[in-house]
């Protein structure tokens, strides 16, 4: 047995869980061992994320409920591995919005109140089937997220233009809506890592913030352009993810507010990207369509995520 004799150290590991999955038609037997705050699978001895951990679900005798577990006995991730790839991608994700958003409700004159209800509905569409989701999909998740940013353009120039509140105003109301959707979610689940989002609690909370986050970007992305014009917009914030990117890498910050700062800072990259395509040449643009533009940036992702498929993984998270 996999479990004889195992001492760590003259430290003896306490047995938490034995049971026997069936999964893709054949029985695999688990046996998880919590040690030192870590948590070993014994079984292929595969370390689990420590959001893997089995929940109680209050059942008499303080009985588990574990997760949907994988080969190894971790819980099944339902968002991509954190590479330079998700980043390209969600640089192009957000760039879609802005121009898909602006062809809805500029091009096609159908105005940002209406253009936003349109919007959310495919996203709620799409959201529910990812939260209802057993498993990763790439396509299913990248959908989300570029609903979220189409959804998120209309809402954020709602918000900045047609209630007259300004760039300053929609900025500072987006950005409490971020804050008060951490809070609630921390308050609610304990923690807002999202280093291993599978709990269908945690991933809600998990779109809701990239819903507030992707609109946050564009208000900010909108307001900056004022001043540096799109071009600059884009140097501006490229340097402000740099500056996120070395601090990831050379100092010990929260990596849960890292990666959420890089993931709202993207947003308005994208926005100043989407703007410099297709805004006029007297505003500093390119002029291009915005049907035309959108079409070959989904083309561009669509090629990326079929060269590079991406896996399963965690995002940058501590725990906190």
């Amino acid at each position: 047995m996999l479990v004889k004799n195992f001492r760590v150290g003259g430290v003896g590991c306490e047995i938490q869980e034995v049971g026997i999955y069936a999964y893709g038609g054949l029985l695999m037997r688990e046996i998880v061992a919590g040690w030192g705050g870590g948590w070993v699978g014994l079984a292929g001895l595969s370390h689990s994320q420590s959001s893997s951990k089995a929940r109680t679900d209050g059942a008499p005798g303080g009985s588990a409920r574990v997760e949907e577990k994988g080969w190894g006995g971790e819980a099944l991730s339902k968002v991509p591995e954190v590479t330079l790839l998700f980043w390209i991608v969600k640089i192009l994700a957000t760039t879609l919005g802005e121009t898909g958003g602006d062809a809805l409700s500029m091009s096609l004159n159908l105005g940002y109140a209406l253009s936003t209800v349109i919007l959310l509905v495919p996203f709620f569409v799409l959201v529910g089937f990812q939260i209802k989701a057993k498993r990763f999909h790439s396509w299913l998740y990248w959908a989300v997220i570029v609903g979220t940013t189409l959804a998120g353009t209309t809402m954020a120039d709602f918000a900045d233009r047609s209630l007259g509140i300004g760039y300053p105003g929609g900025a500072s109301i987006l950005f409490a809506c971020v804050i008060g959707s951490l809070l609630v979610w921390k308050w609610s689940v304990g923690t807002v890592s999202v280093d291993n989002i599978v709990s269908t609690k945690a991933e809600i909370f998990y779109w809701v913030t990239i819903l507030f986050s992707n609109t946050l970007g564009t208000a900010l992305g909108d307001w900056t352009s004022e001043g540096t014009g799109f071009a600059g917009g884009i140097y501006l914030f490229l340097g402000l993810i740099a500056v996120v990117a070395g601090l990831y890498f050379f100092t010990k910050i929260s990596r849960t507010l890292l990666f959420w700062a890089a993931f709202i800072l993207t947003r308005p990259l994208g926005a100043n990207m989407g703007d410099f395509l297709t805004k006029p040449h007297d505003q500093q643009g390119l002029n291009l369509s915005r049907f035309v533009a959108s079409g070959v940036i989904a083309a561009v992702m669509v090629l990326l995520l079929v060269v590079f498929p991406q896996k399963a993984g965690s995002h940058p998270g501590d725990g906190k």
